[in-house]
Formats: structure tokens, C-alpha cells, sequence
């Protein structure tokens, strides 16, 4: 922890944000892995990750209800998970280039799959923790925006699908019988997990896709599905 301290100033210029509280900073850096092996250290940053998921999922839900004033409850709920979810996560702080200070175990250190996905985008909510209790939801608010409008905007422009109903619609019409959904792996704590689910077609496996909920992991594999397939130059 007092490491990273001394590296507050190089991380507080990659986020744009200066801590009055170091130790907030710290913390929100430090993996429950690495506790498990360095004994001295006591804390770890899912505490803040819980925070943060809240305090992202606020911001994002006041700014898509004050932008798009015309938009349904239902599109508005679609649009906030696209922005919160685990790989949007993942996008904003890859962007940041802060991931190199993470404290891990040497587990942890040596995944570079999905776990490690779960992991940056834990990150990523804690230190939206450790921001809006040094500073305040405006603090979070101006965090967010200021580094990522842009990947904000792209995400937004994404027309609006509901893959489950257009696979549905598909196999109702071609196999008379709708598509399967199965759960095959859950990752994360219980406030914040990571779906894994894979959608069969006619008894075939086609297609799998990941979500901080399992109705966003069932869109997910549907879209993953539909692209198999060529999806929208469907002839049905």
C-alpha cells in the first residue's frame, strides 16, 4: 500500500483525479488475491467495487434519462446495461492504462482470460468508489465524462436490437421451437457477477455471450448467435 502511494502522482494524471485521501487511492488497487498472500496487508478493493457499481449505474442512468428524454423505460434500461457492463468496463479503464498498478496475487497475474476481464472491470468500478468518496458524485460524474464521452457516444450510437426476440422469431420459423438458453459459469462476487451463458439452436450449441445479469448474457450469446448466422441477411 505504501507503494502505491509513492505512485499516487503517476496513476492520479492517468485518471485525471487527485486524491485528498492517498489511501483511498491505494485500496481501490489493491485484489483480494493480493491479501491472500501478503498478510500484512489487510484490506482489499471489493468494498469500493460495490460502491462503485452503484454510483456508475446512478450517473449513467441520470445522464441517458436527461439526454434522451423521449426514450422508453425499456430502451433506457438496454442503454445503461451496454455502458456498465463488464466489457464497457473493461474498455474505459484499458483506456486509462492503470491496470499495471493493480496488486494481484500470483494467480491472478498469470490469467489472461476471462477472470482477468472480471478483474479490470472490478477495477474500474472501485476506483469510481474511491473518486466519489474522496469527492463527491460530481467528482465521479466529471471522472467519467471527462475521460470517456467519447466511448459514451460510440456505445449510444449502437442501434437498439433485441436479440432474444429476433432469434426467437428465427427459430420459431425455422425450427418451430424456440432457442435454448444455459448458464455454464458464474464469476465474481454476489454484488457484482459475471455471467457466462451459451444459446443452442435445435439441440446445437451456436453461440455464447457474457453479462453482469443474466438477461444481459442471454442478449449477448442471442447476438453472438445471429452472427453465426449471418444475421441480418436472414433469409426467413
Amino acid at each position: 500500500m505504501d507503494d502505491l502511494i509513492k505512485k499516487a502522482s503517476k496513476i492520479e494524471e492517468k485518471l485525471g483525479y487527485t486524491f485528498k485521501d492517498k489511501n483511498l487511492l491505494s485500496l481501490a488497487f489493491i485484489h483480494r488475491s493480493y491479501i491472500n498472500e501478503n498478510k500484512h496487508v489487510t484490506q482489499h478493493n471489493e468494498r469500493l467495487e460495490f460502491l462503485g457499481d452503484s454510483v456508475l449505474g446512478l450517473i449513467i442512468a441520470d445522464y441517458l434519462y436527461c439526454q434522451l428524454p423521449t426514450t422508453s423505460e425499456g430502451d433506457l434500461s438496454y442503454l445503461r446495461s451496454r455502458l456498465v457492463e463488464a466489457a464497457s468496463c473493461v474498455l474505459y479503464v484499458t483506456k486509462l492504462n492503470v491496470d499495471g498498478f493493480l496488486l494481484l496475487g500470483k494467480g491472478e497475474r498469470m490469467n489472461d482470460g476471462r477472470g482477468r476481464e472480471s478483474i479490470l472491470a472490478d477495477l474500474f468500478e472501485a476506483i469510481i468508489g474511491a473518486i466519489y468518496l474522496d469527492g463527491g458524485l460530481d467528482a465521479a460524474r466529471h471522472f467519467i465524462f471527462n475521460n470517456f464521452s467519447s466511448e459514451i457516444d460510440s456505445i449510444l450510437k449502437t442501434p437498439l436490437r433485441n436479440w432474444k426476440a429476433i432469434l426467437q422469431d428465427y427459430c420459431q420459423k425455422k425450427y418451430q421451437q424456440p432457442p435454448e438458453y444455459t448458464i455454464i459459469n458464474e464469476t465474481g462476487p454476489d454484488h457484482s457477477k459475471l455471467f457466462l451463458v451459451a444459446v443452442a439452436i435445435n439441440q446445437e450449441t451456436l453461440g455464447q455471450g457474457e453479462g453482469s445479469s443474466k438477461k444481459e448474457a442471454q442478449q449477448a450469446a442471442a447476438q453472438d448467435a445471429l452472427n453465426k448466422l449471418n444475421y441480418p441477411n436472414l433469409s426467413i
